[in-house]
């Protein structure tokens, strides 16, 4: 992998991820773009203990433009995009408009290739390996900054979810804090750990998976399952069987087999719903261990973490979509649909053949 920094027009970073380590990247920014002005800014709720990110500026942004606008294709002649070069493998740059910045956090755009028709199940496996490297290497580089707390790789794809650039991306979140979904899992953690005398729950419940049926499937790095108390109609969690705190302590052997894994995960999700159907609308969140202090949650560190990333859909069925509705949005109490053995049937019955 060759990696090569650079500045756009408004003085936000953009890096270039290249397989070749040849590659050159000259290019320079030619839009005549004034530097961005964010108004992010970080409220806590005192009653739920948790934040809320107010970012009035996000209204102005790009939405659903067609595809010979696209901010995320390569520059061609005169059409000027995010992207200066005329090509590119991976590219990630800072969002020009972010939910967090400055004192408040971080959020970068992750091109995962230069192919606007394209999605992140159409990747080689060379590819795919080129994303994780993305990925591990920003969040290196995100933990390092002083208001950084917490890293969040993810992707949204699909209208349905709420994609605003159809071209296939993915973000990242450097939160200023530890996150409240991250803060439930290390609270629940520390309880067990102190109820067992040591146990640790992320293995627990790795093991427990392991000896059911609602595994999708096993190599010899990783496991894929659909949890026993799943939230979503099909909901898959990706372990590596080693657990590691983050994407920086994969070994080797983990990294070079995530690819080939991944994209087989990815592959079913657009099948599960029958030939003819749109491309299946999904999440893909990876959960890494906080890299600010743990005090709050009493006898757990970082190794005790499980990195770990959740693939999941709203939809439910062939052309019906789960909204969160009263029970959800309001009391945060998740009514599934599918039962999770059957999503898990349904899965591994949609292996490539």
């Amino acid at each position: 992998m060759k990696k090569t920094s650079t500045r756009l027009a408004d003085g936000r970073e953009l890096i270039y991820y290249d397989l070749r380590d040849d590659a050159v990247r000259d290019a320079v920014d030619r839009r005549p773009l004034e530097r961005t002005v964010t108004t992010s800014e970080i409220r806590r709720d005192v009653l739920l203990g948790d934040s809320v990110a107010i970012a009035s500026h996000r209204q102005g942004r790009t939405y659903l433009p067609p595809a010979d606008e696209c901010p995320l294709c390569p520059s061609q002649g005169e059409r000027l995009s995010e992207i200066p070069d005329s090509s590119y493998d991976v590219v990630v740059f800072e969002n020009r408009f972010p939910s967090l910045a400055g004192d408040s956090g971080r959020c970068e755009v992750v091109c995962f290739t230069s192919d606007h028709n394209a999605s992140f199940a159409d990747l080689t496996e060379e590819q795919a390996g080129l994303v994780l490297d993305a990925w591990t290497d920003r969040t290196a580089e995100l933990s390092h900054l002083p208001s950084v707390e917490q890293v969040f790789c993810f992707e949204n794809r699909g209208q349905e979810i709420g994609v605003t650039l159809g071209h296939p991306h993915g973000q990242i979140y450097a939160y200023p804090f530890t996150t409240p979904r991250t803060a439930l899992m290390l609270r629940s953690l520390a309880a067990h750990k102190e109820a067992t005398g040591g146990e640790n729950l992320f293995d627990a419940v790795l093991e427990r998976e392991l000896a059911d049926e609602r595994v999708v499937l096993e190599s010899e790095h990783w496991v894929a399952f659909v949890p026993y108390a799943a939230h979503w109609p099909y909901e898959v969690h990706l372990y590596p069987r080693r657990r590691v705190p983050d994407l920086l302590a994969l070994d080797e052997e983990a990294r070079t087999e995530f690819p080939k894994v991944y994209l087989e995960l990815l592959r079913r999700f657009d099948r599960i719903f029958g030939e003819g159907e749109p491309p299946t609308p999904y999440i893909a969140a990876w959960h890494q261990a906080p890299f600010g202090a743990l005090e709050e949650f009493e006898g757990v560190n970082r190794e005790d973490f499980a990195l770990h990333l959740e693939l999941f859909t709203i939809r439910r069925t062939s052309g019906k979509l789960k909204f969160l509705a009263g029970s959800e949005s309001g009391m945060n109490v998740f009514i599934n649909d599918v039962p999770p053995e059957a999503a898990a049937r349904r899965l591994r019955e949609a292996a490539s053949s």
